[in-house]
């Protein structure tokens, strides 16, 4: 259990100057606390001492005297305890400000450390987990470790310490009432370890049935619209009442279990006091102790209550942290496999791309999606890849973005085999545009700046216009300032495709890959885009992923695909004499409308 901890020391290391000093004012801390119990048996023999001096003059002129001495005992003596209390408080406080805050910046590099992990990691690798998962360890596993290196550690050094100090400060009065009130405690530890691992089997069931239930919910405020048209709300609150009847009858079966629990354990602790104060008051009888002695033990056995009620519970929090940081680190040492090369090299991108003889097979299907693909592009030229869904048409825009490597065969980009050419450098110079544009819960002017931060105003106005979006915009209250909503919630599928579209044209790079990037929009619009991208594509490279026919874009050439294979390629012209399946859709989609 432990050995996946020690992933944790590289953090207790950067971290040691406030370890140190925490377990410094923990020290401190409970020192001061040890020192009360003293002070209340000194100040029990002299109040004892004083009485019986006072009894002994009650009635003399020193008896005024004696009211005297013992107020002030008893004020001094208050006064002292008060004092230690406040002054115990204040290093309580620092304790805390130095080891639950260390657990804090722990918390806040270990989430940076998997945040920065997540982005260096291959699409692969998104595809096959899923994301609550992935939002678990960021979330909850790391908020589990931090119970460990902040609150864990805290009150595992202040049951060690306190315990030492307390056992020897009882052993120093008498060993023999401080191993009849020691032996016990252990078993006393034990059965409330047992007790909490039952809570913990239980919390951990809870959580899941609780994040079932959240999950529930989400998706059916997400599919709100869905389950509406297809008028299945009963059916939806059925499923909701039995998770959520589910974890009620587990929340109830754990509060009693708690019910039970945390009354036992107080009177378990009452029957050690109750122990304590018969033993030590037949030593009192038998003249072998004092009553400020047994004060003394009932203050020591007090204070070490609570750190030995919590073993249990730190204990748990200890094995609860282990599980999370195995779960951390198998993350954290899962290698991208999509990664610059050690000795990468940097390029000015200008078009010209060469697949020779490529094979492409998706690893978590099983899909070939490429077969013997060969293609040449120059730069400048305008390029089309038709083909019916599931074609490989989308694969040839994600090798390019090197989202994937190679299966088999070779392609370069100005001559350059694409896995010897630096990510970023290569990725910062193409202009990508999916069908599907993920839009972030912001300002559409964000949404578009999105690739280029350091865009003007006017720049992304201008990316707009040659979307046709911008007078699309203009009608909205807020204008380029109105939050899109969650994934782009409350704008058409059109709109969003066409903030994708402006989000790419903005980096104006000279590739331009556009994946169904108009699908979604009507054919004036798309005549207007095309219209408006003419002057704009001038010296780039462009390839259009398509199943749709545009007879208002000129292609120099196109490439018909068919199980990852090129079938025909060629103008529009000789495509077209071929009478192949390239004349065969566009008489299908262009010809017949143009009939209608």
């Amino acid at each position: 259990m432990l050995k996946h901890l020690s992933s944790l020391n590289k953090y207790f290391v950067k971290y040691r100057g406030r370890l140190v000093l925490g377990l410094f004012f923990v020290t401190i801390a409970n020192l001061l606390a040890v020192v009360g119990p003293v002070i209340v048996r000194m100040l029990l023999y002299d109040m004892q001492s004083n009485i019986n001096s006072y009894r002994l003059v009650a009635n003399s002129s020193l008896s005024s005297m004696m009211q005297e001495i013992i107020y002030s005992t008893v004020l001094y003596g208050g006064l002292a305890l008060l004092g230690l209390a406040l002054l115990r408080g204040v290093f309580m406080f620092l304790m805390r400000q130095t080891l639950i805050v260390m657990s804090r910046y722990i918390e806040y590099d270990q989430k940076k450390e998997i945040y920065d992990h997540y982005q260096q990691l291959d699409w692969h690798f998104f595809k096959t987990h899923f994301t609550g998962d992935l939002m678990n360890r960021i979330s909850e596993d790391v908020s589990r470790v931090r119970m460990y290196t902040g609150p864990s550690i805290m009150y595992a050094t202040n049951l060690t310490v306190l315990t030492i100090m307390c056992v020897w400060g009882m052993a120093r009065v008498d060993y023999v009432l401080t191993l009849m009130v020691i032996v016990p405690l252990p078993l006393l530890a034990l059965t409330i370890y047992y007790v909490n691992s039952i809570i913990h089997r239980k919390t951990e069931k809870i959580q899941a049935q609780l994040s079932s239930l959240t999950s529930t919910a989400q998706e059916s405020y997400s599919g709100i619209r869905m389950i509406k048209s297809f008028v299945q709300e009963p059916t939806q609150l059925r499923v909701f009442n039995r998770a959520s009847e589910a974890y009620r009858k587990s929340a109830i079966n754990l509060s009693f279990t708690e019910a039970v629990y945390f009354p036992s354990m107080n009177l378990f602790i009452g029957l050690s006091m109750l122990f304590t104060i018969v033993v030590g008051g037949y030593l009192v009888l038998q003249g072998n102790a004092s009553i400020g002695n047994i004060a003394e033990f009932v203050i020591y056995i007090n204070l070490l209550m609570f750190p030995i009620s919590s073993i249990g519970w730190t204990a748990s929090m200890v094995q609860r942290a282990a599980v999370s940081q195995q779960r951390i680190d198998e993350f954290l040492h899962t290698p991208s496999a999509i990664q610059s090369a050690s000795h990468a090299t940097s390029i000015v991108l200008q078009g010209n791309i060469s697949f020779q003889q490529v094979h492409f097979t998706y690893q978590h299907t099983g899909i070939q999606a490429l077969k013997d693909f060969s293609l040449s592009i120059r730069q400048g030229e305008q390029i089309a890849v038709i083909g019916k869904t599931g074609s490989g048409k989308s694969t040839l825009a994600h090798l390019l973005l090197r989202m994937y490597d190679l299966s088999q065969g070779s392609l370069t980009v100005e001559g350059v085999a694409i896995s010897a050419i630096d990510l970023n450098n290569l990725r910062t110079q193409i202009a990508y545009a999916p069908q599907e544009a993920f839009l972030f819960s912001d300002t559409i002017f964000n949404n578009i700046s999105f690739g280029k931060s350091e865009a003007t105003p006017e720049e992304v106005k201008q990316a707009a216009i040659l979307a046709d979006l911008d007078k699309d915009i203009s009608q909205l209250e807020r204008g380029y300032d109105t939050v899109v909503g969650e994934r782009g919630v409350m704008l058409s599928g059109g709109q969003k495709q066409r903030i994708g579209l402006a989000r790419a044209l903005l980096k104006n790079s000279p590739l331009l890959l556009l994946d169904e990037t108009l699908s979604a929009v009507d054919t004036q619009t798309e005549k207007n885009i095309l219209s408006n991208l003419k002057p704009y594509l001038i010296d780039k490279t462009l390839i259009v992923i398509t199943h749709r026919i545009s007879p208002d874009w000129n292609f120099d050439k196109i490439i018909v695909m068919e199980d990852g294979q090129i079938i025909e390629q060629g103008s529009h012209e000789q495509l077209f004499k071929l009478n192949g399946q390239y004349a065969q859709l566009y008489k299908q989609q262009v010809l017949s409308n143009q009939e209608g």
